[in-house]
C-alpha cells in the first residue's frame, strides 16, 4: 500500500500563485508516474497535471501555460505549482501515484490524466480562489 499526503492549500486571491506538495512513502521511480487531479462540488474528479517515469509531463488544456508538476525524488515528493489562479481553479485538489505493486499491475511509464489509470490517492488539500 502506498500513503499519499498533501499540503499546501488554502484561501488565495485570484492572480496567486500557491505550491501543493504531496510526499509518498514509496521512491518515485517505484511508481509508473503521478499526477494531480481536482474536484469541484458537482463536479467529477478530473486530472489537472502528470509526471511518467519516462520523463513525459501531461497538463490540461485549462492549467496550460499556468501550472507546472514536478518532483523531487529524494524526497519523495510530488509539486504543483499553480500561477495565475482563478476562481473556477477551486477545488479539492488530489495528488495520485500508479505503481506495479497491486493490480492491475501497470507497465506503462507515460504520463496519464484519467481517473481509472491511478492505484493511490491522497486525502486532498482544499484550494479556495477568491475573486
Amino acid at each position: 500500500q502506498v500513503q499519499l499526503v498533501e499540503s499546501g492549500g488554502g484561501s488565495v486571491q485570484s492572480g496567486g500563485s500557491p505550491r501543493l506538495s504531496c510526499v509518498a512513502s514509496i521512491e518515485i521511480i517505484a511508481t509508473n508516474y503521478m499526477g494531480w487531479f481536482r474536484q469541484a462540488p458537482g463536479n467529477e474528479r478530473a486530472g489537472v497535471a502528470s509526471i511518467g517515469r519516462d520523463g513525459n509531463i501531461l497538463y490540461a488544456d485549462s492549467v496550460k501555460g499556468r501550472f507546472t508538476i514536478s518532483q523531487d525524488s529524494a524526497k519523495k515528493m510530488l509539486y504543483l505549482q499553480m500561477n495565475r489562479l482563478e476562481p473556477e481553479d477551486t477545488a479539492m485538489y488530489y495528488c495520485a501515484a500508479a505503481a506495479p505493486i497491486t493490480p492491475p499491475f501497470r507497465t506503462s511509464t507515460s504520463p496519464a490524466l484519467g481517473v481509472y489509470d491511478y492505484d493511490f490517492w491522497g486525502q486532498g488539500t482544499q484550494v479556495t480562489v477568491s475573486s
